[in-house]
């Protein structure tokens, strides 16, 4: 018998399924010897460090034990993901289409101006959902589409993973069949199927747009791995910062030269902090002089706003049955906070009173995704009644949305704290791929549970197949 922890402290026995007699039996080898478990661990942060998978001395994975999927959650996830991309898709160019529905997103004035703008190709080129799964069930609490950063980092962790000791002892002496779920090549041909829509003809010249930071990110590092795989496509590709593009007579270009496509490693956001309109690369991302991967457009999916949208019948009530069903199964009651009216369950009810009301049923979020590590969140079940009507009046000067509150799981992975074996338990978040808008492989997401921690980053996944 197993147990499952959930987010609320509660402990639950879970009988010892397939998945969970795996973990236990990959925790047991690493338990077994611990001096072979010694040296397969500093073996795995030198394998780390050679591929790039540390960033300013951290491992791009806090664990080390991967996440394993049956085929059926694998197959419920792409298949709930699909869906739901389809949905979204749709409300989002309903909202470019009706100003009253994209006032309802509270973007900048510029973030509108730039959404408006047609990439010239039909999807975003590479999407995923911030989710979850709670007892098999996808949960979804928002949206990245514009970088969604994880998807090379997932893949080359599962290269490692499989040379590693205890993953060779596991399949050797279980008999496990393992499928690695990463998408690098469906990345790489979504970049080129886009360019292709956009009009090229021949392999573009490339250029990964990011900022000139002082440190290394993990975003950084990522697009280190994406050159190489763009390189070995047979494209020329560069890594350039904002400050050195040049636009003139309908050329864009960067010190190493000129530039067919961007790899916009930059969010909107933090492009707006530095850059005005003016800027080159809006002059010619509006001529149609460079093709931009993800569009400036796809930053809307990044809004939380938008699963308000979703979550609104009276939007989506033409929608598709299966999307409407999909969206009532995993993605929970949104609304923009604000001093307004909205309907919840069918019934009208004051917002602010209503988010008072029901503190420990809601979370509130900050409505764009790339500020969470700026920005609080508020958990209302864990929050007194004063600190909550403080949260409340934060959130309606700061752009938040509130969210009905759901079941996340944590589970016990283990981690190499200073050369020592340990256990702890990490909140699990698994999305979907999303590419050119078909749903194709996953990335799995730890994050330290219990208390503050800044333990979190990455875990590979694998499929456990039947045997």
């Amino acid at each position: 018998m197993g147990y499952v922890r959930y987010w609320n402290g509660s402990i639950k026995a879970n009988p010892m399924t397939q998945l969970g007699e795996a973990v236990h039996r990959y925790h047991r080898i690493l338990e077994a010897v611990p001096s072979q478990t010694s040296e397969w661990m500093a073996e795995l942060r030198e394998q780390m460090q050679s591929r790039g998978l540390v960033v300013n001395s951290r491992p791009v994975s806090p664990v080390i034990r991967p996440h394993f999927l049956s085929r059926r959650q694998y197959s419920n996830l792409v298949k709930a993901t699909q869906t739901l991309s389809s949905a979204i898709a749709r409300v989002r160019d309903l909202a470019l289409s009706q100003p009253a529905l994209m006032a309802r997103m509270d973007l900048l004035p510029a973030e509108k101006m730039l959404a408006a703008v047609d990439p010239g190709y039909s999807a975003p080129v590479a999407a995923l959902l911030d989710s979850g799964l709670s007892n098999n069930d996808l949960q979804v609490w928002g949206g990245v589409g514009d970088l969604p950063t994880g998807v090379l980092y997932g893949e080359a962790l599962a290269d490692v993973f499989l040379d590693s000791g205890p993953l060779k002892a596991l399949k050797k002496k279980y008999k496990y069949k393992l499928a690695r779920t990463g998408a690098s090549k469906p990345l790489i041909s979504a970049v080129l199927k886009a360019w292709k829509e956009f009009g090229g003809k021949t392999r573009p010249r490339i250029a990964i747009l990011q900022l000139r930071l002082p440190f290394d990110t993990v975003e950084c590092n990522e697009s280190l791995l994406l050159a190489a795989l763009l390189r070995q496509s047979g494209c020329h590709v560069q890594v350039a910062n904002p400050e050195d593009l040049n636009y003139r007579d309908g050329i864009l270009s960067a010190p190493n030269g000129p530039i067919d496509l961007i790899w916009r490693n930059i969010r909107a956001h933090e492009f707006l902090m530095h850059f005005d309109l003016r800027h080159a690369l809006v002059r010619a991302y509006r001529d149609r002089a460079v093709c931009v991967v993800n569009s400036f457009r796809a930053e809307l999916t990044r809004k939380r706003a938008l699963l308000a949208l979703l979550t609104d019948e009276q939007v989506t009530a033409g929608f598709p049955a299966a999307e409407r069903h999909a969206i009532k199964a995993s993605v929970p009651w949104t609304r923009l906070v604000s001093r307004s009216k909205t309907y919840c369950n069918g019934v009208l009810v004051d917002l602010p009173e209503f988010i008072l009301k029901h503190r420990e049923s809601l979370v509130l979020r900050p409505n764009d995704g790339s500020l969470d590590a700026e920005a609080p969140a508020y958990d209302g079940a864990s929050t007194s009644d004063r600190d909550w009507a403080r949260a409340l009046r934060t959130a309606l000067g700061h752009g938040y949305v509130v969210q009905q509150r759901g079941a996340r799981e944590s589970a016990s992975f283990p981690i190499d704290q200073y050369g020592e074996l340990v256990f702890r338990d990490f909140f699990v978040g698994i999305s979907a791929h999303s590419f050119m808008g078909k749903a194709q492989g996953c990335s799995t997401r730890v994050a330290a549970a219990g208390g503050f921690s800044t333990m979190a980053g990455f875990a590979p996944s694998f499929v456990l197949e039947s045997h």
